[in-house]
């Protein structure tokens, strides 16, 4: 005996994403706005002369990649059930990727899901983290390993914003825009190349192509079931380093930027780059001082972490590898001991 519940329906999540001067928001509802204080501390005052609301509440969570947990998740939570927030509520994302992705899950599990607006303030958060619905926070295993996808209902880039952001978020920014160019775009890649990020009309024409490039993916792959994964480039390799580093040594984009020179290593191991375009990869990444070099201490270690990857199976890890640049392949046939040859490269005896 069977009972069919029928579910089948077409949900329009899509949104735009504004690359401008912030506009004028009006919310007929209760609000809050989730930040931390270094932030606050910049822009708050900002945002609130943009602002007009119901209820308008302030939610502050420490800042930092090691306050990407369980506990600050409870403190947003807390403070709407507090404030009596409903499900026509809504809550903006005021900070970098760490609040976006707090804010995003936070908002997905409340009442079983709120509206969230991302208002990114720094560059990686405005290139990558804010735009695709990704949302989720780090626990003892691993970066991301809980959380959701649960799509903004816009997201509004402010570059006015980043004219306080220090030269190493400027950085890890720049290794995700990098990062769009690699797997998708060479003629981006060339344009990076030669270009002055410094410069803010041409930062603007950067974020508005690595934006669009992410968009064109998301699109096409929301939940991450085979293109979208591309976006992960040296990721696998990044947050490994993360956890070995307890996310206190580099920011995140930092730790991918490492892990694309990785990535690359094993792109050459396995005849999908040439050596010529690893070194123009690991040159545009130290233009913006980026770190490009880590000492593996335990290589066995290493390469175990690697199946907490989301990516992974239990037998099989899945690489994302540059083909070139401007392609990018996904694959979880590398052999073991190819994998091994390439972080000997990077061990304490290397």
């Amino acid at each position: 005996m069977q009972v069919n519940i029928s579910l089948k329906k077409v949900v329009d999540d899509s949104y735009d994403i504004t690359i401008d001067t912030l506009p004028k928001l009006h919310f007929n509802t209760k609000v809050a706005i989730v930040t931390n204080p270094k932030v606050a501390g910049l822009h708050l005052g900002y945002l609130l002369s943009k602002i007009s609301a119901k209820e308008l509440y302030i939610i502050t969570v420490p800042d930092g990649e090691e306050y990407k947990n369980q506990q600050s998740i409870d403190t947003i939570l807390e403070s709407l059930f507090n404030h009596r927030f409903n499900r026509k509520s809504m809550i903006l994302a005021f900070g970098g990727g760490v609040i976006g992705d707090m804010c995003g899950y936070a908002a997905s599990i409340y009442q079983r899901g709120i509206d969230f607006i991302q208002i990114p303030t720094t560059l990686l958060s405005q290139v990558d983290a804010s735009v695709g619905g990704k949302t989720g926070m780090n626990n003892s295993f691993g970066k991301n390993l809980v959380g959701a996808f649960h799509q903004p209902k816009a997201v509004y880039i402010d570059p006015s914003f980043l004219t306080t952001l220090p030269s190493r978020e400027f950085g890890a920014g720049v290794a995700e825009i990098v990062k769009m160019a690699v797997t998708f775009n060479r003629d981006f890649f060339e344009y990076l190349e030669s270009a002055d990020l410094k410069n803010p009309l041409i930062l603007q024409e950067a974020i508005k192509q690595a934006v669009q490039t992410k968009a064109t993916v998301v699109a096409q792959d929301e939940k991450e079931h085979g293109l979208r994964a591309a976006l992960n480039y040296g990721h696998t390799f990044g947050h490994v380093i993360e956890n070995e580093t307890a996310y206190k040594t580099y920011l995140h984009g930092e730790a991918v930027a490492i892990g694309m020179v990785m990535a690359n290593e094993l792109a050459v191991a396995t005849e999908r780059m040439s050596k010529d375009e690893a070194l123009r990869i690991q040159a545009l990444l130290q233009k913006y001082n980026l770190p490009t070099c880590y000492t593996i201490e335990n290589v066995a270690s290493f390469y175990e972490t690697f199946f907490l990857d989301k990516k992974s199976s239990d037998s099989n890890i899945t690489f994302i590898l540059p083909k070139g640049i401007g392609a990018v392949v996904i694959t979880d046939t590398i052999d073991k001991e190819i994998v091994l040859s390439v972080l000997k490269q990077f061990g304490v005896s290397a």
